[in-house]
């Protein structure tokens, strides 16, 4: 995760739905990101059906990974990350883990460590969920997730979460 010599740094964000086509969603989303004037999507995880954490009773979710070349800062990254999901028709609630039209995390970018009210990096729950974890392996075998180890290792510790590799792309 170098920076390039054009001065881009790597991130790599999570994309999810469960709502309105799923599957369209993520990749539509993934197209916006790519989009950006100031991003380009390096790679991007299969799609992967994982059933919902926290408030079960909604419809399983579709997620992916991808890698993005970006100038913009973390904030300014997490500013176009939202203004995708409003875009899309996703509305904030106050009560997380809902059934939503998109949803784009930050995972990480660079080895950086951050904390403001808006975000944190890494993102604070990536390594203990295998919907993260297992696209993230796909991409970027070797990362390692700063103050908490390689992607590999962390995902055989989340094994027994469901987690299944859609057959599309």
């Amino acid at each position: 995760m170098d920076v390039d010599r054009l001065g881009h740094s790597c991130a790599y964000v999570a994309v999810g739905s469960n709502l309105d086509s799923p599957e369209n969603q993520v990749l539509r989303a993934i197209e916006s990101l790519d989009a950006l004037a100031d991003c380009k999507v390096i790679q991007r995880s299969s799609l992967y059906v994982t059933e919902p954490v926290g408030y079960a009773d909604q419809p399983d979710f579709v997620n992916a990974v991808c890698s993005v070349s970006t100038s913009l800062s973390p904030l300014e990254l997490l500013t176009e990350l939202l203004r995708i999901e409003k875009r899309q028709g996703r509305v904030r609630v106050a009560e997380s883990n809902r059934p939503r039209i998109v949803d784009l995390d930050l995972l990480l970018y660079e080895t950086e460590r951050f904390e403001s009210q808006r975000l944190e990096l890494p993102h604070p729950r990536m390594h203990k969920r295998r919907f993260v974890l297992e696209p993230l392996a796909q991409i970027s075998p070797e990362l390692t997730i700063p103050g908490r180890g390689r992607v590999v290792d962390l995902l055989a510790q989340c094994l027994e979460q469901q987690v299944e590799m859609l057959n599309i792309q």
